[in-house]
């Protein structure tokens, strides 16, 4: 099988026959990756990316609220800053699978230019109009550089949150433990089959759009990997559908 492009990844589906659902798959890296760095993506970045109707629930109307203030209420900085957060750039070498989205530009950082008061240095702030708290002489428009520690590789010698000389195992329900002969067995046994040779094996790649569907399978579903990856899975409906 050919290698993944930079843009893709992929996933080795193990599925129960019998079922028709994904029993687990096996993931080496950069796929964990991607999921781990789930967890750092703000609110306002997943509704950007689901769509305002692709979340249940009200987050989406709080969305929508803050677009339809008008200036009179809130200024055109903070609604940016809100409706575009900027995705704290920790994980900058990981799997880029979501599609990027544009940040918001209220994102600098500024500090007080008095030299001579080392309290002054310990303060920052993202308006460069604000008054120093320190000597309330200077205005903070001293440009600082935020100087991210995880982007360079670790003493390992790799970049990202696993380690990669590793299998993971992804269950169905995307819990994600590293792949041991006792972990298979005890799936095995749980789900009554006998042997793994019974299982069948298909590999996904997963690309942008694969990965869009799995951040929106993963917020309803308790079997996201049968969701996105079996066609013949028919995903539940919500509990109420808005009406157009």
């Amino acid at each position: 099988m050919a290698a993944p492009s930079p843009s893709t990844v992929s996933l080795k589906l193990l599925i129960a026959p019998k079922s028709q659902r994904v029993l687990y798959a096996e993931a080496g890296k950069d796929f964990v990756d991607f999921l781990f760095n789930i967890m750092s993506l703000p609110v306002a970045t997943v509704i950007r990316l689901l769509g305002k109707q692709g979340i249940e629930g009200c987050t989406g109307n709080i969305y929508e609220s803050i677009e339809n203030l008008g200036d009179s209420y809130m200024p055109a900085t903070i609604k940016d800053m809100l409706l575009k957060p900027m995705v704290t750039n920790y994980a900058a070498n990981v799997s880029l699978l979501l599609p990027t989205l544009q940040s918001s530009t209220y994102t600098n950082l500024y500090r007080c230019g008095n030299y001579m008061n080392v309290n002054c240095r310990k303060n920052v702030t993202n308006d460069s109009n604000t008054n120093c708290p320190s000597c309330y002489c200077y205005d903070m428009e001293h440009n600082v550089t935020f100087v991210n520690p995880t982007n360079k590789p670790s003493y390992s010698g790799e970049v990202g949150f696993v380690k990669g000389a590793a299998t993971y195992m992804i269950m169905d329900d995307l819990v994600v433990r590293p792949m041991s002969t006792e972990s298979i067995f005890t799936l095995l046994s749980k789900f009554n089959i006998k042997d793994v040779g019974d299982l069948e094996v298909k590999v996904a790649s997963v690309g942008a759009k694969e990965a869009v569907e799995l951040l929106r399978a993963l917020i309803w579903s308790k079997a996201v990997l049968t969701d996105v990856f079996l066609s013949g899975k028919k995903k539940p409906s919500t509990k109420s559908e808005p009406s157009h």
